[in-house]
């Protein structure tokens, strides 16, 4: 009986040593997740991100790629543009005020506002979508779900871009082709590695 109980005790707290080596692996993996390398270095973050100035170029092209790190938009000019805002939240169409959430797909949604019309000096548009449009082809992307226009006034060009979940995103400018610019767009797949 002696041997039984003793037996029966020293299982309990083999089990019990065994139990607990196992949570403390887990949650020394879970701490090494939270703190994992960034994925592909990326460290872009996402919080808004603005810079630049107004331009009068006008809008002319939006084209999407896709990247082994990260999926792309870009917005290209007929002359020097630098001037964006873009940040995580609503987006409202230029001059209306209505919500763009409700026709964009996506567990996210970034507010893109350019510092630049989607028309010509004699007040024409210069892209081929109307407010509320698809703008982008994203299908098989691994990031981005949609990109809508939400119009452009008072020198000011919206756009909702739809993305899988909130994600580290970096924006920057390219000089060219020849006398035209772009607002580049990145947009991560994942957090870490």
């Amino acid at each position: 009986m002696r041997i039984r109980s003793a037996l029966t005790a020293l299982a309990v707290l083999v089990a019990g040593l065994v139990a607990g080596a196992g949570t403390g692996t887990a949650a020394t993996t879970s701490r090494a997740a939270a703190t994992g390398a960034p994925y592909c270095g990326i460290t872009w973050g996402s919080g808004e991100k603005a810079a630049g100035t107004l331009s009068s170029a006008p809008l002319t092209d939006v084209r999407t790629g896709r990247h082994e790190c990260y999926d792309r938009v870009v917005f290209e000019f007929a002359g020097p543009v630098n001037g964006y805002t873009v940040g995580y939240g609503e987006t409202w169409t230029e001059g209306e005020g209505l919500a763009l959430s409700p026709y964009t797909a996506g567990g996210a949604l970034l507010r893109v506002s350019l510092q630049a019309p989607a028309y010509d000096d004699a007040h024409v548009g210069t892209v081929p979508y109307r407010v509320g449009e698809h703008a982008a082809n994203v299908l098989r992307y691994q990031t981005l779900r949609d990109v809508v226009f939400g119009g452009s006034f008072e020198g000011y060009s919206t756009f909702a871009v739809g993305v899988r979940a909130r994600l580290p995103f970096r924006v920057f400018v390219l000089a060219g082709p020849g006398t035209h610019s772009r607002i580049v767009l990145d947009v991560a797949h994942q957090w870490q590695e």
